[in-house]
């Protein structure tokens, strides 16, 4: 049952606008505090996030805090009527602390510490790093608990990997490792197959995360890598929620970033929160962006079973790029930051709201420009999208349960990074994403989930390239296809079990080849520009017709039971099936053995969009480059429509009726889109 979630935070129970504050960059110059304030009302902006980079400013010298200029600020928002999304200092050290204390710099694997430069190269194991930043997020939480600005805890800013190779995290990664592995030598041995080049360890002091020829410890130094910057955010927000129970803490995600498994850190924060940052107008395909960045909001929409997120960052015109860098068009601000709102956001928020004078941002997108006032371009637009956001608190809370499912998995990608032999024709995500556009195409929602997840309220399961299966994961599949579920699973699936040792007996391994009805014998790797060809047979139960392009990867199958709906019309293993289908239960479960072109992925999955039933957005069908979206409480639904095309594009309703949710009029069967134009509706 879908139910409506509450606001981030009461105190604010509408959408939050605002942008990254970093008033500390002007404290010789106060006036533009009084400045700030005039503009954040002009833009209509109703929250900002404050201190993110301030540690200098907060503590200038070890044990002197600087709390004055804070003050004022978090005083100035609240008579303003402007909350505070507060911020942990963490990601950016100040100098002093790396003169006195230089363990607190990363050690790289070279065994050279870091200098002190530019951010986030801090050591998470560093006992006097956890000191410091305990000492400094106390000193917040206690000043700040009782202010009425205080809305939300922002601690840190985008964790990376945090790759260290000191002695502090050397130690920790081998006791994480004898707590994985119950103290037993033999049995990291095994589940690393360390016989194999006689890298068999006999001690745990041996273990070094350097040897990139063992898989099984490439695999486990990225899940401690993982689990050690979880315990750091641990350390850093137990004085915050002991002192301020009541404020909501989230850290700022970084879209498909591969160095954290972000689904493990979706479990410590209370409120999903991710730095959005398309290329749009930078590749001749905005539709395309679109899609990417579509598919990463239902990433983060379902990290907390469909709870509405933030978008934490975005950039009102461009961000700093060391290629080209491209002005968001006219519209683009409007149509981008609605269409986070569209998959679930209850936030826009920018870095940042005031260009710095100086440093390696400086021309990095903001509401202000360096010419300090209202009358640009980008302000105008921020000011307008401010002005739309207000007229929404409808949609607060707000969320939608999907029947499809798309499978994207941390780990998965991780050991697919490491297989060493697909060279640059793995492409995990850009395959994941392919998979996902034709429903986007369609308007048909979407969850992108990992193998933690439960899969019983989904129709349709996709799985592609599922090559690393997680203990457990297999079972779900069997269960969920046994009990009606329609699977799509790809090529260079069911490979390896969770340590990347190899399935044997035969692939899908772990109990999917009795699902799937086939085996997979071996993989062909294409040259780039080489092409082979899939070709329906006739009358098959897809009712699809003719040919269609396969490339970089073809996998030699077999069916075992299968029914066979095409196979490959070219090289020495013509003949052969391509994509099957088979019976398992009461359910469905279609193989691609191949990585085929985009349009065979939009008739074949328009197909089982129609033979399941799925639920569109919009029952017409749409024009290219247009989609919707919904977010509803159960009983009313609003419905993002968004035209990603520079040009104008008509929009058929049907025979549902519609009012526009900001001027509350009737809309006609039919809807015209300005170029990169949205338009929000409720469904009457």
């Amino acid at each position: 049952m879908i139910k409506r979630y509450p606001p981030i935070s009461v105190k604010c129970p509408h959408l939050l606008h605002g942008g990254d504050y970093n008033p500390d960059q002007w404290v010789r110059t106060p006036e533009v505090w009084d400045e700030d304030m005039r503009l954040m009302k002009l833009a209509n902006c109703n929250v900002v996030s404050v201190g993110i980079f301030a540690w200098s400013a907060l503590e200038p010298e070890e044990g002197r805090f600087e709390f004055g200029w804070l003050d004022t600020i978090m005083d100035k928002l609240a008579d303003n009527g402007i909350y505070a999304v507060l911020a942990t200092p963490s990601g950016s050290k100040p100098a002093w602390l790396s003169a006195r204390y230089p363990e607190v710099c990363r050690m790289r694997a070279n065994g050279i510490r870091e200098p002190h430069q530019g951010r986030h190269n801090h050591c998470r194991t560093s006992p006097v790093y956890r000191e410091k930043c305990v000492t400094t997020n106390t000193k917040l939480a206690e000043r700040y608990k009782d202010h009425p600005a205080l809305l939300v805890w922002h601690v840190s800013n985008e964790y990376n990997g945090g790759e260290c190779f000191c002695d502090y995290c050397l130690d920790a990664f081998r006791q994480w490792l004898r707590v994985r592995y119950h103290n037993d030598l033999d049995a990291l041995n095994h589940a690393w197959w360390t016989r194999f080049w006689s890298h068999t360890y006999t001690d745990w002091a041996q273990i070094t995360p350097v040897d990139s020829s063992i898989h099984g410890l490439m695999l486990d130094w990225r899940r401690f890598i993982t689990t050690q910057t979880i315990d750091f955010f641990k350390t850093e927000v137990t004085p915050l929620r002991e002192i301020t129970p009541e404020i909501p803490v989230t850290t700022n995600f970084m879209g498909l970033s591969t160095t954290l498994n972000y689904w493990e850190f979706a479990r410590e924060v209370d409120i999903i929160s991710w730095d959005s940052y398309p290329r749009w107008h930078d590749t001749g395909d905005d539709v395309q962006v679109a899609v990417e960045t579509g598919f990463i909001h239902d990433i983060n929409r379902r990290m907390k079973q469909g709870k509405p997120f933030m978008l934490m960052e975005s950039t009102p015109s461009m961000p700093t790029r060391k290629d080209i860098r491209k002005l968001k068009r006219p519209g683009m601000h409007i149509l981008s930051s609605l269409q986070a709102v569209a998959h679930g956001s209850d936030t826009v928020q920018y870095f940042q709201w005031r260009k710095s004078r100086g440093g390696c941002e400086k021309f990095h997108g903001a509401v202000v420009d360096h010419c300090g006032h209202e009358k640009t371009r980008v302000f105008r637009e921020v000011a307008d999208l401010g002005s739309l956001l207000k007229q929404m608190d409808a949609i607060v809370g707000t969320t939608i349960k999907p029947e499809v499912a798309l499978v994207y998995d941390w780990e998965n990608r991780w050991a697919l990074d490491s297989a060493e032999i697909m060279g640059g024709n793995v492409k995990y995500a850009e395959t994941c994403i392919a998979h996902y556009r034709p429903f986007w195409e369609q308007a048909v929602p979407v969850d992108v989930i990992d193998q933690t997840c439960d899969l019983s309220t989904y129709k349709l399961l996709i799985t592609p390239m599922l090559y690393l299966l997680r203990p457990g994961f297999a079972k779900q599949i069997r269960e969920f296809v046994h009990n009606g579920g329609t699977l799509v699973m790809t090529y260079w699936s069911g490979i390896v079990d969770e340590n990347d040792l190899c399935f044997l007996g035969g692939v899908p391994g772990d109990g999917l080849r009795e699902v799937l009805g086939i085996w997979d014998e071996e993989l062909d790797v294409l040259h780039s520009g080489e092409e082979n060809s899939i070709v329906m047979v006739d009358e098959n139960s897809l009712q699809l017709n003719g040919n269609y392009k396969a490339f970089e990867l073809c996998s030699l199958i077999h069916s075992e039971g299968a029914e066979v709906l095409a196979t490959y019309e070219q090289d020495f293993y013509a003949g052969r099936p391509a994509l099957t289908v088979n019976s398992f239960g009461k359910g469905t479960a279609y193989y691609m053995a191949s990585r085929n072109s985009n349009q065979f992925l939009k008739d074949f999955y328009d197909n089982l969009i129609k033979s399941l039933g799925l639920t569109k957005v919009v029952k017409e069908n749409l024009p290219p480059g247009v989609t919707a979206q919904m977010r509803t409480d159960g009983k009313r639904k609003f419905i993002f429509l968004m035209n990603f095309n520079p040009e104008a594009q008509v929009v058929n309703l049907g025979e549902e009726i519609f009012t526009n949710l900001c001027t509350g009029e009737k809309q006609g069967k039919e809807i015209e889109l300005d170029g990169y134009g949205i338009r929000v509706l409720e469904q009457m």
